[in-house]
């Protein structure tokens, strides 16, 4: 289910960077979340309901799954790919897997062995190699590639709604937490989209489009969530977060067959970082 989720989601960076002409960021979000909605509550709205005392207790844990995994995420992933290529989205992508244990370490206090701490550095330092596009000195000239920052910033937002994921009560059913965190996403979404709308922001409605948002909701959003919800369940946040190394593979391939990208050498040299990082980090997690 979790190599299911990523390559679902490996889908969703093509399709977002494919119509990043059609579809804006945040309206993208929108609908896509709107989608989803459609499809959660006959699946799962009676059940919202009988298990909504619960939910309201978690009413802020919720929102924070909302806000970080639905609204923050998914939107500053969008914003990256007007302007970068799937390639550089994906690459810093697959550092999740290095700051979920910080983040754990910060909310939780669960322990960071050295391997762990040596193989985060490591693969930050990938990141930063692509975000640089392998140029160190482009920071003074600011020649900084934005949508690698978008990507950078949203890493954060995905690392964290892993790690909160632990904090949520088993007895929650993963449809019903889904359609909660998605109710939740919304109401933090649509005043964002009311204002985009007011400022002329549109999207071309076509049958690629509609047909794109509709994968979007069905495949990356309703299964994919499903699917690591119960993933994380299963294995906890660290565990699960070591399938987001094959994010980059499914993304190339996916990304060379449908938008002909190609590799730059800084994206090489990024590679051989992050991975190295997470093989670090992965050691330090089966010895500890």
């Amino acid at each position: 289910m979790l190599a299911s989720a990523v390559a679902f989601w490996a889908g969703n960076f093509v399709i977002a960077r494919a119509f990043r002409d059609d579809l804006p960021p945040v309206s993208l979000n929108v609908w896509r979340w709107l989608v989803a909605l459609a499809f959660l509550l006959p699946l799962s709205g009676a059940e919202l309901l009988r298990h909504r005392a619960l939910l309201l207790r978690h009413a802020a844990l919720i929102l924070a799954l909302g806000a970080t995994g639905v609204a923050a995420f998914h939107t500053f992933v969008y914003l990256a790919l007007t302007s970068t290529t799937v390639i550089t989205a994906v690459l810093l992508a697959s550092t999740v897997p290095v700051v979920i244990p910080v983040l754990s370490w910060l909310i939780f206090r669960d322990r960071i062995t050295r391997a762990q701490a040596i193989g985060t550095v490591v693969s930050l330092l990938g990141a930063f190699v692509v975000i640089v596009r392998g140029d160190p000195s482009a920071i003074l000239s600011l020649g900084l590639d934005p949508g690698a920052l978008w990507m950078a910033a949203a890493v954060p937002m995905w690392s964290l709604y892993s790690v909160l994921l632990k904090a949520v009560p088993k007895t929650v059913p993963p449809r019903s937490l889904l359609l909660a965190t998605t109710i939740a996403g919304l109401v933090l979404l649509l005043p964002i989209y009311a204002w985009r709308l007011a400022e002329g922001e549109r999207m071309v409605i076509s049958a690629g489009s509609v047909s794109a948002i509709l994968y979007l909701g069905a495949f990356a959003s309703v299964l994919a969530f499903l699917f690591w919800i119960r993933g994380v369940a299963a294995v906890g946040p660290t565990r699960a977060g070591m399938f987001v190394h094959l994010m980059p593979l499914f993304g190339a391939i996916l990304s060379f067959t449908f938008l002909g990208e190609t590799l730059a050498r800084y994206h090489l040299v990024g590679a051989v970082l992050v991975v190295s990082g997470l093989v670090l980090a992965s050691r330090g997690r089966a010895r500890g």
